[in-house]
């Protein structure tokens, strides 16, 4: 039994956990997202133009909503692997999101140009239910495992970790090693192990 509860904690930190997270940040920014699209599509912001099109309002609710997940995503459900580098991991986040981006438009794109379902009831059917279904699990897993994965060595918990045993080795050596050992923690790593 207490196998069976270590490995369901487990499972619980390494995945259920991040997943419950991402799921409240993605319903709220999946809020976003349909707000945005629908107010373009019924042109709120303006008629006869391309962002009121079904393809144009996805391009700007998917990178409105994609910018506010960012933000979520960073600071609260992977805040513990956020990277040292925001600027690579955002560009990384928007690989991602812009591969998620593009399976929202092939669904809408297949539902409303090639079967014909023009109307906005089946422009949401495909985007915001099939689309975002297939896009959401391809982005959980992208970010959960690439970006924000914990073998980055700019992540904030790799760093913590490699503090923590520069800590524990200091026990073993005079404070000059360890104050020049501590410093060189927060260089980059080809630097340390005895790069230029």
């Amino acid at each position: 039994m207490n196998r069976l509860s270590s490995f369901a904690r487990q499972v619980y930190d390494r995945l259920i956990r991040y997943a419950i997270k991402f799921g409240i940040v993605g319903i709220l920014a999946y809020l976003v997202d349909v707000l945005v699209f629908n107010l373009l599509r019924i042109g709120v912001f303006g008629t006869g133009t391309w962002f009121q099109s079904p393809l144009g309002a996805t391009v700007v609710s998917v990178t409105v909503s994609t910018v506010f997940a960012w933000v979520g995503n960073r600071y609260w459900t992977f805040r513990e692997h956020r990277r040292k580098n925001y600027l690579l991991e955002l560009v990384e986040y928007g690989a991602v999101a812009v591969v998620g981006l593009g399976i929202n438009l092939a669904c809408v794109w297949i539902s409303h140009y090639v079967l014909g379902f023009d109307s906005l009831l089946a422009d949401n059917i495909s985007r915001n239910i099939i689309g975002v279904g297939l896009a959401t699990l391809f982005r959980f897993l992208m970010y959960r495992y690439w970006v924000y994965g914990t073998h980055r060595k700019d992540g904030l918990s790799a760093i913590e970790s490699r503090r923590a045993e520069a800590a524990a080795m200091s026990i073993f050596e005079d404070d000059a090693s360890a104050t020049t050992d501590a410093s060189s923690l927060d260089e980059p790593s080809e630097r340390r192990v005895g790069g230029p």
